[in-house]
């Protein structure tokens, strides 16, 4: 039991005296670029999945930019 007890104090102690946290700033800053780094990608995603037609339906009569012009050049 008291190894726990040792256990628990010295990660107290790191939590408290050894990390270094953000500031509301940093905090702030990260968070806004993680949003727009996912807004980014699901504008990317969107796009491919639009140019190549992929979709969750296999019944979609839609095959993408790249389908219909396959389709028009055949």
């Amino acid at each position: 039991m008291a190894g726990l007890k040792t256990y628990l104090e010295e990660s107290y102690n790191l939590l408290i005296n050894e990390v270094k946290w953000p500031t509301w700033a940093e905090l702030q800053e990260s968070t806004v670029l993680v949003f727009i780094t996912t807004l980014i990608l699901t504008v990317c995603i969107f796009a491919m999945d639009f140019v190549f037609g992929v979709s969750g339906d296999a019944a979609s009569t839609w095959k993408g930019v790249v389908g219909f012009l396959y389709a028009f050049l055949t």
